[in-house]
């Protein structure tokens, strides 16, 4: 069995000559996770922007619902997807199972609730604060909901880069409706599962350092935006 220094030195190998096998895997999961990250703001920001500044029957539950739905299982979430799309389900006709459209609906299932959860929070303290404001003016739900996002929009983007975060890390739900099919939908990290099984520890281990590399990118840019909110707080 080789040293872990020559496994190493093979996967930072693989990496630095951009081998064509570990390039598509990380474009497949950077397009299927950031496709399910911005269908998830689509639907989570609204929703949890309506939830955090208004008053409604049915508030409690729902906020509640949203905090509990942020730990979903994911292997839950990937078997539920998988019996609506297999071949036996409500929607088994659009043939979307073992497909990347399939992984991409079991990581927004996922991520959607932590968006909307988050930005509830986020919107609640802020309509809180600009609640006379808003009273004085005569500021219409509409208004008010565009308003709220946009005075967000810092913490907003670190709640999607949150997503992102979530997104990106996720296996076991996209394994079960994506099959792990090589050239078709095989991402990071079912890839690194699978070769590490199969003792190709070389590409486990570049799609690892790549997973390490996206986890501090991530965290770089909410510390920058936090930094530019702070800022822009204070000007």
């Amino acid at each position: 069995m080789d040293s872990f220094g020559s496994i190493l030195a093979e996967a930072f190998g693989l990496i630095l000559a951009l081998d064509p096998d570990l390039v598509e895997i990380v474009g497949l999961s950077l397009k299927v996770t950031l496709s399910a990250v911005a269908i998830s703001c689509l639907i989570g920001l609204p929703l949890g922007a309506a939830v955090g500044a208004f008053r409604f029957p049915g508030r409690i539950v729902l906020t509640v619902l949203l905090n509990a739905m942020m730990g979903l299982p994911p292997v839950v979430v990937g078997l539920t997807v998988y019996l609506m799309l297999s071949a036996s389900g409500p929607f088994g006709a659009l043939a979307l199972l073992y497909t990347p459209t399939a992984m991409i609906i079991a990581q927004t299932i996922l991520v959607t609730p932590i968006a909307a959860a988050l930005t509830r929070q986020v919107v609640e303290d802020l309509n809180r604060e600009y609640a006379e404001q808003f009273a004085s003016l005569g500021v219409g739900p509409l208004g008010r909901i565009s308003a709220l996002l946009r005075d967000a929009r810092f913490s907003l983007l670190t709640v999607a880069l949150a997503g992102f975060g979530r997104a990106v890390a996720e296996v076991g739900a996209v394994m079960i409706v994506g099959g792990n099919i090589n050239h078709v939908t095989r991402v990071m990290t079912t890839t690194i599962a699978l070769e590490t099984s199969k003792g190709n520890l070389q590409l486990a281990l570049a799609l690892g350092v790549v997973l390490l590399i996206l986890s501090l990118i991530i965290n770089a840019a909410v510390m920058a935006v936090r930094g530019t909110a702070q800022r822009a707080a204070y000007v």
